[in-house]
């Protein structure tokens, strides 16, 4: 493939970066509009939409040297066949390479025709993930094509990036579209938005030359280097996002800063007999972030402060003390969860504290329709004190009378825009309410520095007294029987567990499908138990019914992907598996142990993996296994350079990230803070501009 040469032009306004991806030879309507589910609307949002990861087909891997865990490229030629219908359709193809070794091949979604091609004697060229099975290695789903008998095998000249993707667009015409952007690549002085002077101060290679880089590594790239995110095209990329979003949370925090807020400064009556009422006594850690809110909230100007606390430290008990501050002033608090499940936890706790203090809590929820919907709606516009809900709190038509507080659990489920759009129903002249933002993710310092750069900071970092740890333990793949079969005997004690399915890919449906297969699995070997699904690809309703038949004990094993990670609360269940734990970063592991413990029965966490373990990943379950402290678990998933899972999932508006990792990159941040200081003071410009290209349509809220 020829070097694409930077592109010259006579007009040096002309900015090909800015041109509408139809612009684009062969990019119709349909692939602009699946282009766009993606956020990329331009060509530069196609320059910027950067690999997940890379797949090495340079080569083909002999069937003998397959190990669990590895990405590989085989050649085998069909030895048998089996379709099963037990449970769910089933295709099973077994394939050989001539030197006495075989790999299954399992495919839970085809049709007639795949089926009737895989047949005995056909040659195949495959790519896929290689598994421990029952009694073989084997590929579920892997990518594959048919080969002529003697045809010689052309692989791959160079590492083949996997992008981010959406149903209806596959990975070949979107890396075809977005090599036709790269065309359009300026030279550096015109791509280059941070100033030369700020470039050799940081010690910041050439922009372009890092597109090229992580777009089309060459056939001799680092490929090790490239899997970790080290290399130094990927580090320069990473560099000026973690400044994009440093400078975009500091517009953020100026300008609402400037605004005003109500002086919420009550005598704290109502508080007073709320605490007078509970059966427990509040931690020194809890009482100590509650003064802190308080002190936020007594002053004229709008508070943004973010509450970390571990798992059942006691987040809630604070967001009340400060809800009953602003309903004794005379405003309403609105809490807003990610999903109803946590929601309906948040109402539970709040009916049974405020109710008895003669204060209504409100629920506003997607699934209320019709009448019961405008009721509530209507009793929310008359003044109702607190409203508790999900994203169903921002939608049109959701008005508030006289909006004081508003509470965001779990800040990095939503959109910057989203706790903006609740911010906004409580406009009032040119008053706006307080935010108080909670999350169960503690972040060590200097990360949250830079994560949520626009909030104060507190933390609950003390457990209330008699908690029984999670004992945790892992155990290879290779034992899985013997898992299966404890699982068993704590069902037949009256126990609950969950069985977590945690496939690391951009597709949701892979994730499902995964569940789908450990749920056949379980179902077939826990026979006289009822065994539950619960997945992302499922209907609201479908999950809801789902939880609440685990929550009534009528389902023993809720196997489920990480949609449980965050909000269910199940005391019985008291054992948890979690499959590939050796893939999670701690912080998703810690979140998802969580989920056991909560009642008086001791409960046990068992973490899967597929041998042999790396180095790092041995180190993260020993961490697991030696600690239920969030805060050093935290600490060490950083000193690990682990994955970076502080701020969740991408989502639009929401400041995630491409390539940059808070936890891997912690060495840029000092560079980025001073860098982005220096460029809002003196290139506000150019900041614009940055903000712009890497965080698109979201870049407004930047300047809410």
């Amino acid at each position: 493939m020829a070097a694409i040469k930077p592109r010259t032009t006579t007009d040096t306004t002309a900015d090909p970066g800015n041109s509408p991806v139809s612009a684009l030879g062969g990019v119709g309507p349909a692939l602009a509009e699946a282009l766009g589910r993606l956020g990329l609307h331009r060509v530069q949002d196609l320059w910027f939409h950067l690999p997940l990861r890379y797949e090495d087909r340079t080569r083909v891997t002999p069937l003998a040297d397959l190990r669990p865990g590895m990405r590989a490229q085989v050649v085998g030629t069909v030895e048998a066949v089996d379709k099963t219908y037990r449970y769910r359709p089933q295709l099973k193809v077994a394939i050989g390479d001539g030197a006495m070794e075989t790999l299954l091949l399992r495919f839970f979604h085809f049709n007639r025709a795949q089926a009737e091609q895989l047949r005995p004697g056909v040659r195949l060229l495959c790519y896929g993930e290689v598994r421990q099975g029952s009694g073989s290695l084997e590929m579920v789903h892997p990518q594959y094509q048919r080969l002529a008998e003697s045809a010689e095998v052309v692989v791959d000249e160079r590492l083949s990036p996997v992008y981010p993707t959406t149903e209806g667009l596959g990975q070949k015409r979107l890396s075809g579209v977005i090599a036709k952007a790269l065309q359009l690549l300026p030279a550096d002085d015109q791509l280059e938005l941070i100033p030369p002077s700020l470039c050799a101060e940081c010690g910041l290679t050439s922009l372009r030359e890092a597109l090229l880089y992580v777009h089309r590594p060459p056939p001799d790239a680092h490929v090790d280097q490239l899997t970790q995110g080290r290399h130094p095209a990927q580090q320069r990329l990473a560099f000026e996002e973690l400044l994009t979003q440093h400078m975009s949370l500091k517009r953020l925090r100026a300008a609402v800063r400037e605004r005003r807020a109500p002086a919420l400064n009550g005598r704290g009556a109502l508080q007073k007999r709320w605490l007078g009422g509970l059966p427990f006594k509040l931690t020194s850690a809890q009482q100590r972030v509650i003064r802190e809110v308080a002190a936020d909230i007594s002053q004229p100007r709008p508070m943004l402060r973010l509450v970390q606390g571990d798992v059942g430290s006691g987040k809630t008990a604070v967001a009340c003390a400060a809800a009953l501050a602003a309903v004794e002033a005379g405003y309403q608090v609105a809490l807003m969860a990610p999903t109803e499940l946590l929601a309906e936890q948040h109402l539970r706790n709040f009916r049974h504290w405020l109710e008895p203090l003669g204060i209504a809590v409100e629920w506003l929820a997607g699934k209320q329709q019709g009448k019961a919907r405008q009721q509530a709606m209507h009793r929310v516009a008359q003044g109702a004190s607190v409203v508790i809900g999900t994203h169903a709190l921002m939608q049109e038509g959701v008005e508030f009378a006289r909006l004081g507080l508003v509470i965001v659990d779990e800040q990095h489920r939503f959109g910057v825009q989203q706790r903006l759009a609740l911010r906004d129903k409580g406009l009032e002249g040119e008053l706006v309410p307080h935010q108080l933002v909670l999350t169960a993710t503690p972040i060590p310092r200097t990360l949250a520095m830079s994560a949520y750069a626009d909030l104060d900071m507190s933390a609950i970092d003390e457990l209330p007294p008699g908690r029984t740890p999670v004992q945790t333990i892992a155990i290879s793949n290779a034992r899985r029987i013997d898992v299966i079969e404890r699982i068993h005997a704590a069902c037949m004690e009256g126990r609950q567990a969950y069985w977590v399915c945690t496939l690391i890919e951009e597709s949701e449906q892979l994730r499902a499908q995964a569940a789908e297969a450990a749920h056949a699995e379980l179902t077939h070997a826990l026979a006289d138990c009822r065994v539950g699904l619960i997945h992302g690809r499922m209907k609201p309703k479908e999950k809801q019914a789902v939880m609440d038949a685990f929550k009534a004990g009528e389902l023993a094993v809720l196997v489920a992907t990480t949609v449980i990670e965050v909000g269910v609360d199940v005391p019985n269940a008291s054992l948890m598996v979690i499959e590939n734990s050796e893939r999670l970063g701690l912080a998703q592991l810690h979140q998802l142990r969580g989920r056991v413990g909560r009642g008086a029965v001791a409960s046990n966490c068992v973490l899967l993996y597929q041998p042999p373990l790396g180095q790092l990943a041995r180190e993260r379950l020993q961490v697991m296994r030696e600690t239920n402290d969030g805060f050093r678990i935290a600490e060490k998933d950083l000193e690990l350079r682990g994955p970076g899972e502080v701020l969740g999932t991408r989502q639009t508006g929401q400041l995630s990230f491409r390539m940059a990792d808070l936890a891997r990159d912690a060495h840029l941040l000092p560079a980025v803070q001073r860098a982005g200081e220096q460029m809002l003071a003196q290139h506000a410009e150019r900041a614009g501009r940055l903000i712009e290209r890497w965080i698109g349509g979201a870049a407004r809220y930047a300047n809410a």
